[in-house]
């Protein structure tokens, strides 16, 4: 019997990576696009914290009701609204970052994490953090921002995009080639294949990571 996986995303473009982590397994996606949500926590002073929280909750009982037989939730700052929001949940819920958050913690020193979205950071870094060291670890990656390059891809500005985290990513290998380089938003991983295919130098990023974990722990039937 095919599964259905109800995908909530804060942005359209995120479908995409979506739909390529599943590609190789007998399942349908459903999706859900709400930026609002994140754009009301951060602009709108009368939209509080627990406003937010409750939502979100709102967003998945919602979801569960469409006949998934699991969620995938794409951004960080919709995941640590939910985890505040004490969620009763009768279908799994896989937040991308933890399968990302665990291959870091693999590596032998501290990765570099490069973002594009500086709303994104904060909430990332520290849900990393805490997921380290309830790994039993201090580990601490080396952030990355890059300025102003997150607007080209919300205005449709697609491979401006991915030719400035491109090029940024060969300035920072030829910085230092032993360093461990991570992508943390979803949007940044075909600029970070892009750059393995002309390097073959692999970068951790969350589609790749996605992937490794649904072969191995949700079991699904490859086509």
């Amino acid at each position: 019997m095919r599964k259905k996986v109800a995908c909530l995303h804060a942005h359209h473009s995120n479908i995409e990576y979506s739909e390529k982590a599943f590609q190789l397994y007998d399942v349908d996606t459903l999706h859900f696009v709400d930026p609002g949500l994140l754009i009301c926590v951060t602009q709108a002073a009368s939209f509080g914290h627990s406003d937010a929280q409750r939502k979100a909750a709102e967003q998945i009982a919602w979801i569960e009701k469409c006949g998934a037989d699991a969620i995938l939730i794409t951004c960080t700052n919709y995941i640590a609204l939910l985890e505040e929001a004490n969620l009763n949940c009768s279908i799994p819920i896989l937040k991308i970052d933890e399968p990302y958050f665990e291959a870091l913690c693999r590596q032998p020193w501290p990765p570099t994490m490069l973002f594009t979205n500086p709303a994104t950071v904060k909430g990332t870094v520290k849900r990393f953090t805490d997921y380290a060291k309830a790994k039993g670890s201090e580990m601490q990656p080396d952030v990355r921002v890059l300025e102003g390059v997150f607007p080209l891809i919300m205005q449709g500005k697609k491979e401006e995009y991915l030719h400035e985290i491109c090029a940024f990513l060969h300035n920072l290998v030829k910085e230092d080639p032993e360093q461990i380089v991570s992508v943390a938003q979803l949007s940044m991983v075909e600029a970070a294949q892009q750059f393995e295919r002309q390097t073959s130098i692999p970068i951790i990023h969350p589609l790749g990571t996605l992937q490794a974990y649904i072969a191995d722990e949700w079991k699904l039937n490859r086509f």
